[in-house]
């Protein structure tokens, strides 16, 4: 529904009435327009508003007249321009990375030359008229539409919910037109006015030279062009056509930045090369009922450089393994190789990573992907399209791989909804995203990823963006669900509180590695022996801390990943660090069937007797 401002009310208003103008004008004041008279080059006068041109017609009812080819014209070279720029600015996203490379460059060349060099060349090579200078002005705005349109699709193509459509196999075209392009529409909208103006001005322009619309037919460029022979003895002549030109591109401006506005509903309401390889130490081998299995996981960028360096765990029936570590430690990369969604340009590899029977590494079958893994993303506001009702967002993957019909769908939905307590759960279904509180709308992301019930749930930090209350809400919920219906969950945090609260076991990440794995029962009781471990409790806040105490930190910040030391990815920061740290993979020291951690202290220690 579109939200009617004062500057779309007016600009609507007056062009719609310059529209009718342009239909009803060569009917009413044809004839004054072609009729021959003496009275040659007159000044304005009661009878004539704008005087006469050399042949003595009324220049008032020529420029009237002439509004219709000009309108015409003008929508013809905006459509061509907005069409192909469009099209030729998301087609680069939706098709292959081959493609898309070579579509931005061609976007790239297209843009370096000039509107009006192109235009004029279009406009000589098809000759003088009408229809060569529509398509050289069409051509001439194609590159800013095109170049627009792929900065923009290149935000939202990365966002959560197009990562989504992708992994449920969403067509391309699809894609474009569910996805993308309501995504993109407040700017191309405003562009959309800035071309009407701009190519209103580019061909009367092309008129005024000669190029454009040639004798007899007129439009407001070849007027302009002979009132400026008379510029000094009857200005009115120029006036007239140039007074419209202006008026008309205003016009569309206002209506151009209503729409904008109106339309959009949150406005609405406010990359193999060589690689280095580093030794990691792996756990033992995973049991053999272990629903995912992760073994020796890379993520590496173009250059070679690992940003996940060598991961290894994996996850039993029903149970939640919680990874956590600072921002950079690679846990989200982790999660997202897990579920097929890490961006275009990273390089995947792995000796295992599968879910049961499911080979992830493989060409995985759509459709098993996206029933037997769900995924809650970090930010709720950036879950949803926000262009599109949740109704439709819930239901389409139950339609396209489960084949349920549309009320089946959404009564599901809406059941899934109330599942996880979101009040008046067939009435949100109608709703955008924006109408629902953060909370809610991460509760109905929830139930958007338990919907075809999955065997996996990955959670990547779902609880970042919300405040503590509702934080505990979602926890609660999860383990709910955890306890409900048995399924496993790979949970990501930055907050090792959070993580010791909810999960079964711990995995804790720095530099792209797992330095500790433990289980939540001796994290709480302050069993961690890792030096990393131990200063993340270190940094939490705790109630019962005397007052004035201050909060430990950890000195230093995560190296690069192209900076991370050979050895332990902990050296430099630690404050128990051996000669061997910095260069010496560490050796993974055991401390139970379920904790062990890789550090040279630990194994100093434990081969001198000690017990840290």
């Amino acid at each position: 529904m579109i939200r009617w401002s004062k500057g779309l009310a007016a600009g609507t208003a007056g062009l719609v009435l310059i529209v009718l103008l342009g239909i009803v004008a060569p009917w009413i004041w044809g004839d004054d327009a072609t009729r021959l008279t003496g009275a040659a080059r007159e000044g304005a006068s009661a009878a004539q508003w704008l005087g006469t041109d050399a042949l003595g017609r009324d220049v008032l009812a020529r420029t009237l007249v002439a509004t219709r080819l000009t309108l015409l014209m003008t929508a013809a070279a905006t459509a061509v321009a907005g069409v192909l720029g469009v099209l030729l600015g998301t087609a680069v996203w939706v098709a292959g990375r081959r493609v898309r490379e070579a579509g931005l460059r061609l976007i790239d060349v297209m843009v370096s030359y000039p509107a009006v060099i192109l235009a004029l060349v279009v406009a000589a090579i098809l000759g003088a008229g009408r229809v060569a200078a529509v398509i050289g002005i069409g051509i001439a705005w194609t590159p800013a539409f095109a170049r627009l349109t792929a900065n923009l699709a290149a935000s939202v193509a990365g966002r959560d919910f197009v990562a989504t459509a992708r992994l449920l196999g969403v067509p391309p075209h699809k894609l474009l037109t569910r996805h993308l392009l309501p995504n993109i529409a407040e700017p191309l909208l405003v562009l959309l006015s800035v071309a009407f103006a701009g190519t209103l001005t580019a061909l009367s322009g092309l008129s005024f030279i000669g190029l454009g619309v040639q004798p007899p037919s007129y439009d407001w460029g070849a007027l302009l062009n002979t009132g400026l022979e008379a510029l000094y003895t009857n200005p009115a002549e120029a006036l007239g056509p140039a007074v419209a030109i202006t008026l008309t591109g205003v016009l569309a401006g206002f209506i151009g930045d209503g729409l904008a506005a109106g339309l959009d509903p949150r406005g609405a309401a406010a990359v193999r090369a060589a690689r280095r390889r580093t030794k990691t130490a792996k756990p033992t081998p995973p049991p053999a009922d272990a629903l995912l299995v992760v073994d020796d996981l890379r993520v590496s960028l173009p250059d070679g450089t690992d940003l996940v360096a060598g991961v290894s765990f994996h996850v039993r029936p029903g149970e939640i393994v919680g990874v956590v570590g600072e921002s950079g430690s690679g846990k989200s990369l982790t999660a997202m190789a897990v579920a097929q969604l890490l961006p275009d340009g990273l390089d995947v590899q792995a000796a295992t990573l599968r879910l049961d029977d499911l080979d992830l590494l493989a060409d995985a079958e759509p459709r098993r992907l996206a029933t037997e893994i769900g995924v809650v993303y970090q930010d709720p506001s950036a879950s949803f399209n926000p262009a599109l009702r949740l109704g439709g967002q819930l239901t389409e993957v139950l339609r396209r791989h489960r084949g349920v019909g549309k009320a089946e769908a959404r009564k599901r939905a809406t059941d899934a909804l109330d599942s996880v307590r979101v009040t008046r759960p067939a009435a949100r279904l109608r709703q955008h995203p924006h109408e629902l509180s953060g909370g809610m709308r991460q509760r109905a992301m929830i139930a958007s990823a338990l919907l075809t019930g999955p065997r996996l749930l990955v959670a990547d930090e779902p609880t970042t963006a919300l405040d503590v209350t509702v934080q505990a809400e979602v926890l609660a919920l999860l383990r709910e669900i955890n306890e409900r219906d048995g399924t496993a969950m790979l949970f990501i945090s930055h907050d090792i509180g959070v993580i010791g609260t909810l999960c079964h076991r711990v995995l804790v990440m720095y530099g792209g590695r797992i330095v500790e794995e433990l289980t939540a029962a001796d994290l709480s009781a302050g069993r961690a022996r890792h030096p990393y471990t131990r200063a993340l409790l270190a940094a939490t806040p705790r109630l019962d801390a005397a007052d004035g105490e201050p909060l430990a930190t950890i000195p230093g910040r995560p190296p690069a990943p192209d900076a991370r030391p050979a050895g332990c990815p902990f050296a430099g920061r630690c404050t128990e660090e051996l000669p061997d740290c910095a260069t010496t993979p560490p050796p993974v020291a055991v401390f139970g069937a379920d904790h062990r951690a890789a550090c040279h202290a630990l194994t100093t220690a434990a081969s001198r007797g000690g017990d840290r």
